[in-house]
């Protein structure tokens, strides 16, 4: 039986709405819990607020928040999920107060984050979650993991999270760790991480190495992707490390042999060598000989004697050659490929097809101002310089006789078998007609010819074989053969002069000096070339020569001397 002094000890409770008492579950219903609190009256508390309903019994003991005494009903208004918060609130704080960590539950997805059950309802931002802000927020959701609290506001009774925190605080002493024990030339156990176009980036256990591209393999590489995946484990070599700035760069071929060493005796200058083409460029083909070993066939070791070839012409990626090594530099690691070296160079023995003072035929191919290119074989070209197209006539450019495409027949006057180069000619064809000029004309032969051009100090007329003789205005031109400067001097005046006549002009020429009575016959022509007047054409205004202008001045002085 219970004693009255017995009750008088224990303490009595604390029935102070806002407080947090005991009860003991009298009755389990439907929707409601029936508490006794040992207060004059039974409390009820909604069954939602108990997480596991099958596990509850009549007797079982619970702490809960004491809202009201009584209701309209004469009930005590209970609550037992507002009891765990102010309980889990003041335990928040506490650890707020501290090293801040606690363990959570993720509930939900909300915008800009996720909600956390740490006893309390948190937020945790979505910039918070890892250091790589992810990109699916549902992963998380039911997971529980380690958190930091960064923020509390007793007030509206918030709390916000860090998950990125812990971690980059784990990272940092798994990095000092690993710097303090890696060294250059070590190898490591990596996981790749992040691929860009430089490189990738490798987890070295909380550490991140760079893996540069250049790093990756011996062999070509466009990007990091044809080689290593995401998520791929690596064996990696250390190739160098900067603790203040806690990086560290790796490599993936070091761990393989450097297949340029011995590269000299594995592929000697002159060795025929087999590979698949990997890349075109307008400058030549690269070729891969064995993996990580690259051979360039410049284009101009594609043929002997195709011109302005682009290896696109040819070549195609992929596609299997053969070539010629032509020299190695295992410093810069370089080899130079050929691939006209695999047939005889035709201009080796040009000189038994071609011979100097033989005569060929071919079209020509191309022209410039200088000259006239003909195609004697396939390939090979031969060239006219417009200084060999007459002997007779003064051409400025291979246009005014030559056609593009025409077929022509020339004389081989020179093989350049260094230069590659042949020289043709055009009027050696046929004799030069200055050859014997001076036994062809004769001072006071009696000749017809046809004016082709007229200047202000006399006539040109064209005689036979294309030559060009002057008629000086005067009448008196110098009657002279001039074999050395090609030059006639013709008289209209003189031609019916008497053997004597003729004599007596040809002594006054003599006694002539320089600069007097005449223009000399090369200052002629090269004063009719300036003024270029021909019959048939508009006359131009011609200027006289400042050598004729000397020479009537200095006639004037010697006609009033006289």
């Amino acid at each position: 039986m219970i004693q009255m002094q017995d009750v008088m000890s224990k303490p009595m409770p604390d029935f102070r709405e806002g407080s947090i008492v005991k009860g003991r579950i009298l009755e389990i219903r439907p929707r409601e819990v029936l508490v006794d609190i040992g207060y004059k009256s039974e409390g009820v508390i909604p069954i939602t607020e108990f997480e596991d309903i099958d596990s509850l019994e009549v007797g079982d003991e619970v702490e809960v928040l004491l809202e009201r005494l009584e209701n309209d009903e004469g009930m005590v208004v209970l609550s037992k999920e507002k009891a765990a918060y102010r309980q889990n609130w003041n335990k928040i704080a506490s650890v707020f107060q501290g090293d801040g960590l606690i363990k959570g539950k993720v509930k939900s997805v909300v915008k800009g984050g996720l909600m956390v059950n740490i006893g309390v309802e948190a937020f945790l931002p979505a910039s918070q979650i890892d250091i790589v802000p992810p990109k699916d927020l549902q992963q998380f959701v039911g997971n529980t993991y380690d958190f930091k609290i960064v923020k509390i506001n007793d007030d509206r009774r918030n709390v916000v999270l860090s998950r990125r925190e812990l971690i980059e605080q784990e990272r940092s002493e798994k990095r000092q760790k690993f710097l303090e024990g890696v060294n250059i030339g070590d190898k490591v156990q990596g996981t790749v991480k992040n691929l860009t176009d430089f490189g990738a980036f490798i987890d070295l256990d909380g550490m991140d190495g760079l893996l540069h591209i250049t790093d990756m393999t011996w062999g070509r590489l466009g990007h990091p992707s044809e080689l290593v995946k995401v998520g791929q484990q690596l064996e990696v070599v250390v190739l160098d490390i900067n603790k203040e700035k806690e990086r560290v760069s790796l490599g993936l071929k070091q761990t393989q042999k450097n297949p340029w060493d011995q590269i000299e005796e594995r592929f000697p200058a002159g060795q025929k060598v087999k590979g698949k083409i990997t890349n075109l460029v307008p400058y030549g083909a690269f070729v891969e000989l064995e993996e990580g070993v690259e051979g360039l066939i410049h284009v101009s070791e594609l043929s002997w004697t195709k011109r302005n070839m682009r290896p696109s012409d040819i070549l195609t990626v992929g596609q299997e050659v053969e070539a010629v090594v032509l020299g190695v530099n295992k410093e810069e690691q370089k080899i130079s490929l050929g691939l006209r070296q695999l047939e005889p160079n035709p201009w080796d023995e040009i000189e038994k097809k071609f011979t100097i003072g033989s005569r060929v035929k071919g079209k020509i191919r191309n022209m410039t101002a200088y000259g006239a290119f003909v195609e004697l074989d396939e390939g090979i070209d031969g060239m006219i310089h417009v200084s060999d197209l007459s002997w007779t006539k003064k051409i400025n450019q291979p246009s005014e006789v030559l056609k593009k495409g025409e077929e022509v027949e020339a004389e081989v006057i020179d093989i350049d078998k260094t230069n590659q180069r042949i020289s043709l000619g055009i009027k050696q064809l046929s004799e030069d007609p200055w050859k014997n000029i001076d036994q062809k004309y004769k001072i006071g032969d009696l000749v017809k010819g046809k004016v082709t051009k007229l200047a202000s100090f006399g006539a040109f007329v064209q005689l036979e074989d294309d030559i060009d003789g002057l008629v000086h205005i005067s009448q008196l031109s110098e009657i002279k053969v001039d074999k050395v400067e090609r030059r006639i001097g013709l008289s209209i005046k003189a031609a019916n002069y008497s053997e004597e006549e003729l004599r007596k002009e040809s002594e006054a020429f003599d006694t002539l000096k320089p600069g007097e009575d005449m223009v000399g016959l090369e200052k002629a022509f090269a004063a009719a070339e300036q003024e270029d007047y021909r019959p048939g054409e508009s006359k131009k205004t011609p200027k006289e020569p400042k050598e004729a202008k000397e020479s009537k001045h200095e006639s004037k002085k010697e006609s009033k001397k006289k």
